[in-house]
């Protein structure tokens, strides 16, 4: 008979896969959206502007790709040690 925790370690590695991934993603809008207020600060530029600008779909490939690669040096950096 196997244990309760044994049928839930799976789910709670992917759960915190998934959590880590999302905020990694997180901290690259929140990045983008900084550096757009900092680089246009003109006259007429506001929050909508600055998030129709920054949420494309080449951002968005590259959030994803940036936060598997980040997920898994961590990863590896916390196996090692």
């Amino acid at each position: 008979m196997q244990e309760p925790n044994a049928l839930r370690k799976p789910h709670h590695a992917v759960l915190r896969a998934l959590i880590e991934v999302a905020f990694i993603v997180f901290l690259f809008y929140s990045n983008l959206l900084m550096g757009e207020f900092t680089r246009s600060t003109g006259q007429g530029k506001s929050l909508a502007f600055a998030m129709r600008d920054i949420f494309t779909a080449r951002n968005f490939e590259i959030a994803i790709l940036s936060a598997i690669v980040g997920y898994l040096v961590f990863e590896y950096l916390r196996k090692r040690s």
